[in-house]
């Protein structure tokens, strides 16, 4: 059977519900930008945060965005880099779905840290010994180089120069989520972090967080445009979302078993595994979010075949994986703040300023509202984008993306 070929079109005209669905995202968007100005003009007051938990609800919603930007162009990366053609057709979408979930992180990040008009003086005053520094061009690289990348897809003329530029986009979203990990992996006071392993284990993160982001968004895109999806490419990264949860999880399991075996780690792994201490909530939500709703339960429906009884189902497997990846960004970013500091090891502290005492945070609507709309921002974005240039195949049925197919 002759290879066909693949055709790519935007969408047209107003398919029904779509002004709707970006007017919604715009408006929500617009409310976190609000939330953040409100956030700057009455200042942390209004916010969850205090000189102990100084990165809040907005950092957990963008650390997880930026590292999520990273596994959604792998879609991509398996195509050009490893050279499978099932995943040809959906290398495009890829790309635009991982610059738009980095600018929707960013957008959380800048506006969350406050004064973000000095970033200005970050990019203008480098200093390299700061792994901050060394993201600023990381992430501004990242959209570059898969802007590029996009680029020799859609140019047909440029296509021969595809693969070289997507394995250096590859390479530079693998030092890009390094990075991302290294900022916990490098802050020795805190016990919950000052691990190695956080580098490649925010990689395989990346990979189930981008994959999950990205199969709803290509189900959506072609239930709302009535263009076929067939269940060969369904059925292959959701077998293939599967792999990644289970390397997530192996990963997770690896650095508490490290901490565990350490003994200056055992009062942060009693407070994150046990509640002790303080990490009562913590503790429930690595267990109940993290493990169980993020991972053995999306592993169980998809290895058992559940998941792919049905496209509803696929798709509940794709969000428990999200709200997982939520929750596992909450447990290290707010618990590892929590816990307090070892100031003086082996020996009890006590003072008026907290020391010892494990922090206490409840997040505000203000926060909530910045990190939703970071992550509205990215989605429309995404939704633009595919209604005026040719991000998705005009078919994906199994017949065109297996040539071999037979019913």
């Amino acid at each position: 059977m002759a290879k066909t070929r693949i055709k790519y079109l935007s969408i047209e005209g107003l398919p029904k519900g779509y002004l709707l669905l970006l007017g919604v995202l715009g408006l929500l968007a617009l409310v976190g930008l609000l939330a953040a100005h409100h956030m700057e003009t009455e200042g942390h007051i209004v916010t969850g945060m205090n000189n102990q938990i100084v990165w809040g609800l907005p950092h957990v919603f963008a650390v997880f965005l930026i590292v999520a930007a990273s596994g959604a162009l792998n879609v991509a990366s398996i195509s050009s880099v490893f050279k499978r053609s099932l995943y040809k057709p959906l290398a495009r979408l890829s790309g635009i779905v991982a610059i738009a979930l980095l600018v929707g992180g960013l957008m959380v990040l800048v506006l969350d840290l406050g004064r973000p008009d000095r970033l200005l003086v970050t990019i203008s005053h480098v200093n390299p010994k700061s792994i901050f520094t060394w993201n600023i061009l990381l992430y501004s690289g990242f959209i570059g180089i898969v802007a590029v990348y996009l680029w020799m897809m859609m140019e047909r003329k440029m296509n021969p120069y595809s693969r070289p530029v997507g394995i250096a986009a590859f390479l530079w979203r693998l030092i890009l989520t390094t990075g991302t990990g290294s900022i916990f992996g490098f802050l020795v006071a805190r016990q919950g972090y000052d691990a190695a392993i956080y580098a490649p284990m925010f990689i395989i993160m990346s990979f189930a967080y981008g994959l999950a982001i990205f199969m709803l968004v290509l189900m959506a895109a072609y239930n709302l445009t009535g263009r076929p999806l067939g269940d060969k490419v369904v059925t292959r990264l959701t077998n293939l979302l599967a792999v990644f949860i289970a390397s997530a999880l192996f990963f997770v399991a690896v650095y508490h078993l490290t901490n565990l075996y350490a003994t200056e780690h055992h009062g942060w792994e009693a407070f994150v595994l046990l509640g002790k201490n303080g990490g009562g909530v913590y503790a429930a939500v690595f267990w109940l979010v993290q493990i169980l709703l993020g991972s053995l339960l999306p592993m169980a429906m998809i290895f058992s075949g559940v998941a792919l009884r049905s496209r509803k189902l696929v798709a509940l497997t794709a969000l428990l994986v999200i709200i997982g990846g939520f929750g596992q960004m909450y447990v290290t970013i707010i618990g590892g703040q929590s816990y307090p500091l070892v100031l003086f090891p082996g020996a009890e502290v006590t003072s008026s300023f907290h020391d010892g005492v494990a922090g206490e945070y409840a997040p505000s609507l203000w926060e909530f509202l910045l990190g939703l709309g970071g992550f509205s921002l990215a989605l429309a974005i995404i939704a633009f984008a595919v209604k005026i240039l040719p991000f998705l195949p005009e078919s994906l049925e199994d017949a065109v993306v297996d040539p071999h197919h037979t019913d």
